[in-house]
């Protein structure tokens, strides 16, 4: 009998490793991500009312982001450095929403001015009363490769991506913790845990992030309804890598590349407020192949390194040669 009981045990194991393993091949984000989002509370209700400042509102994933929050019934303060672009998606939530004008307040932000950034929390609490949400989104990529690229460049990311994500939050998280809930969630990247060529000084900043948010988490332990969410997305379709500094810090991008491979914006948002929702303090998104390759970094870092040096010598060359680098990875770039 106890040896009927053993081997049914174990063939339930398997079977449980089966499933996982089939669902994982169609998961495009981390299990505890994809189990909030079919059994956990809905943003909807959770997010309705609440008071978002989304960073970055302008394009790609902010943007998006703004168009979500606003059908979930939040109020938003959307900031980027064009007001245009700004009132642009604040019209667009409004005809796709039950939001007022009053709803939703436009706040031209530099992050690079962080000198302006005490006026500009003040002023988004004098309009709504209170912050409930501060999602740090705003920030550039890049494209070009250390030998090349001047270290001015370097400092740029530096004080884009991660001095001027610390400055905001640097304001805003003294009236979170005098409130005793809210949250402050950062879009870092996947880059922001492992390395990847072409984007050294993206991945720097990006890592910075993660290091520096992981350290205020844990400062924060006296504030337990108060999240601190690091988001890592994978490639998603967006204009970061238009926006993306190269060797020169005033030469642009030749070509955006190849998005056919890259993850719609609308899903990787959805998954975003779902994390917020549900309380998530990490959140991978990404299709496959690459959330596999991301947790071959994270679990098995010697087989990941023999990985990365295959793709990216070949990325590296299809750079040089003026190819599409973003897309060669794991599929072929298209050619005319």
């Amino acid at each position: 009998m106890d040896f009927c009981v053993g081997s049914a045990f174990f063939y339930f194991i398997l079977l449980c490793m089966f499933i996982h393993l089939l669902l994982f091949f169609f998961a495009d984000a981390d299990f505890t991500l994809l189990r909030a989002s079919l059994l956990g509370r809905k943003s909807e209700v959770k997010l309705k009312g609440q008071v978002v400042w989304v960073t970055g509102a302008s394009s790609g994933i902010g943007e998006e982001l703004a168009y979500q929050l606003a059908r979930c019934g939040s109020r938003l303060i959307l900031s980027a450095r064009r007001e245009d672009e700004l009132k642009r998606v604040k019209r667009q939530c409004l005809e796709s929403s039950g939001l007022h004008d009053e709803d939703i307040l436009v706040l031209p932000l530099d992050l690079l001015e962080r000198a302006s950034h005490e006026s500009k929390t003040q002023a988004a609490i004098e309009h709504f009363g209170q912050i409930d949400i501060l999602i740090n989104n705003g920030g550039r990529s890049q494209r070009s490769l250390f030998l090349e690229a001047s270290v001015d460049v370097y400092q740029a990311l530096m004080e884009l991506n991660f001095l001027g994500t610390v400055s905001l939050t640097k304001q805003v998280l003294p009236h979170i913790t005098q409130r005793g809930t809210g949250g402050i969630v950062t879009v870092s990247s996947v880059l922001g845990l492992a390395g990847a060529p072409l984007a050294s000084g993206y991945a720097a900043s990006k890592h910075a992030l993660q290091g520096f948010f992981n350290s205020l988490r844990s400062e924060l332990y006296e504030y337990p309804n108060i999240l601190i969410s690091t988001v890592c997305p994978g490639p998603v379709q967006s204009f970061i890598a238009q926006n993306a500094f190269t060797e020169d810090l005033h030469k642009p991008v030749a070509s955006a590349g190849y998005q056919g491979h890259k993850m719609p914006t609308s899903r990787c948002v959805y998954l975003i407020l779902v994390g917020i929702t549900n309380g998530v303090k990490e959140m991978w998104i990404s299709q496959q192949p690459f959330l596999a390759f991301y947790y071959v970094w994270q679990y098995a870092p010697t087989f990941a390194w023999f990985i990365t040096n295959t793709l990216s010598k070949k990325r590296v060359q299809n750079f040089k040669s003026g190819l599409d680098a973003d897309s060669s990875y794991f599929t072929k770039p298209k050619t005319s």
